[in-house]
């Protein structure tokens, strides 16, 4: 299960990207409910909260050309300096009670284009860390960073939430910043992409692009997975309105929602990082689909904070797995000259939709409440599943876990 982290640098990148992992679900957290106790609505949740994903619909392509440009480890060194001196800010503004929700719009959408500009480069940098038998296994593990942090930062923050507020989560961020930088600063692997010298800079950059849109896997695969991110990933500004239905505290009722996601997640993603067998992981990929449907239907339905723990554990659980085994299909199908630049057309189509869906889900919530919303996405997913058995690449996946 752990097989890779035997590896010095892939530890160090995997250390930096969970504390980063860590961090960014605990503010997505304390920055929603220090937002929603100021305004009372779950539309300017939706609102902080795309404004520190809305990066996604721009630095990815960017970061993941410059991924394949320049040394993978300093970009990312550096993407970690920029959220550290952001979180200092936050963290600063939030203490001397000077903070506004002006001031949380801007500072997410800063800390979003970092951790847009980080994916890409982390992701290309991986492979080149671990021999490739265990990479399947190291993909799966840095999945855990991103999923299974959802329980790791929202845990760290508990006390402080209880006892300070967002100002003490604040805090316990910029320090996860902090160790992410210093891990990442101790990586000793050098490594690049490669620029072709024979065509010019928009080809070099659209070269991701061309790569999945032109292949027969990766494309449906990419598809289907921008629906899955849309319609059961995009949950985290109603979050709170749910809380304060199923708990006394809503800051702490939404740091225990994520963190029964965070549970789910990193459970089944470490089962994940096991698997060798393609067969299995491309099952497992089906069945994750249709759990992930389930996940928002169990929460849209319950009445009481048991079942929506259960609903909040079932969809970490299946999203985790179907990131984690989807994520290594697109990054083993990918030519390590280009990684960077793929990985960053991946991330583009799944992370900037998230960003407007749940700005879309917020304003739908004020309107009809969470039920309908939560309802109407998981039925709709599990039908977007049931087309995806139409197109010949993705069965084979399913069944086969591999395209002849």
């Amino acid at each position: 299960m752990l097989a890779s982290l035997y590896y010095s640098d892939f530890r160090l990148l995997w250390l930096s990207s969970l504390f980063a992992g860590g961090a960014n679900w605990a503010l997505i957290v304390s920055r929603g409910w220090l937002v929603y106790s100021i305004s009372g609505s779950s539309m300017w949740v939706g609102i902080v909260t795309f404004a520190a994903m809305s990066p996604n619909f721009i630095a990815p392509p960017i970061a993941g050309f410059l991924a394949d440009r320049f040394d993978r480890k300093k970009l990312l060194s550096t993407v970690f300096l920029l959220q550290f001196a952001h979180n200092i800010v936050l963290a600063g503004l939030a203490i001397f009670g000077v903070i506004e929700i002006s001031h949380v719009v801007m500072l997410s959408f800063l800390n979003g284009c970092a951790r847009a500009s980080q994916m890409p480069a982390a992701q290309a940098l991986l492979p080149n860390l671990i021999p490739p038998q265990h990479l399947l296994n190291a993909i799966s593990l840095n999945a855990a960073t991103v999923q299974g942090s959802r329980l790791i930062g929202p845990a760290a923050i508990v006390p402080l939430m209880a006892v300070f507020g967002p100002e003490g989560a604040f805090v316990v961020c910029t320090i996860f910043y902090l160790f992410s930088l210093t891990f990442s600063l101790k990586i000793k692997t050098v490594s690049f992409g490669e620029l072709d010298n024979r065509v010019n800079f928009i080809d070099n950059f659209l070269a991701g692009l061309r790569f999945v849109y032109g292949h027969k896997l990766v494309l449906p695969l990419v598809i289907i997975v921008f629906l899955h991110c849309c319609l059961t990933m995009s949950f985290e500004s109603i979050l709170p309105v749910l809380a304060s239905q199923f708990f006394g505290d809503g800051g702490l009722g939404t740091t225990y929602l994520m963190m029964s996601v965070g549970t789910g997640a990193l459970i089944f993603v470490l089962c994940v990082a096991v698997i060798r067998d393609m067969r299995k992981r491309g099952n497992i990929l089906l069945i994750a689909a249709v759990v992930s449907g389930l996940g928002p239907i169990i929460l849209g339905i319950a009445d009481n904070s048991i079942l929506a723990l259960i609903g909040c554990f079932l969809m970490g659980a299946s999203q985790a797995s179907y990131m984690a085994i989807a994520g290594a299909v697109v990054q083993t199908s990918s030519p390590d000259t280009i990684r960077g630049r793929v990985m960053s057309v991946y991330l583009w189509h799944i992370g900037g939709m998230m960003a407007t869906f749940n700005w879309i889900n917020a304003a739908a919530t004020d309107m009809f409440g969470p039920t309908p919303v939560l309802i109407i996405s998981g039925v709709a997913f599990i039908f977007v599943v049931f087309i995806s058995l139409f197109s010949m690449p993705l069965r084979s996946l399913y069944i086969k876990g591999s395209v002849e």
